[in-house]
């Protein structure tokens, strides 16, 4: 059997995982994706309607429209600290409906698009796992406590 040895950081490693840069540069590549999302949709707006429409979500204009200001003001909450806790909520919501809309792998036949899709969707339920860890951290240091202290 394997132990996990619970060990105070060394000085130099508090610095650095408590560092505001750190934290900041943690918290943008969480949120990459709906950035680089919504500057896709923007640039290809004809290419935004066409996955919306795919995907049943009608009427697409719309739709489109929703999602690239939802991830444009979320990502901008969670990155700058205001309203942080509701935003990476959101976003973890967000994410687990687009994942059980778009990457429905258990529909697929078996093979590589399927495994594919299998990842995807586990990878985005880490995601969202994520953004659930980023509002428990956020409720947690309004309380004065420590990550998961009740």
């Amino acid at each position: 059997m394997t132990t996990v040895s619970h060990h105070a950081p060394k000085p130099a490693e508090q610095r650095l995982l408590t560092s505001p840069v750190l934290r900041f540069i943690a918290l943008l590549a969480l949120c990459s994706a709906y950035i680089q999302g919504l500057l896709v949709k923007i640039f290809d707006f004809a290419g935004a309607q066409a996955e919306m429409t795919h995907f049943g979500l009608l009427p697409a204009p719309l739709f489109a429209i929703g999602v690239i200001i939802f991830e444009l003001l979320m990502s901008a909450l969670v990155l700058s600290g205001v309203y942080r806790r509701p935003a990476a909520l959101a976003l973890a919501g967000f994410t687990l409906a687009a994942t059980f809309i778009a990457l429905r792998f258990w529909e697929l036949p078996a093979g590589m698009e399927r495994g594919m899709a299998m990842n995807g969707f586990f990878e985005h339920l880490g995601l969202a796992g994520a953004f659930l860890y980023v509002a428990a951290m956020d409720a947690t240091r309004a309380k004065g406590g420590t990550p998961w202290s009740g």
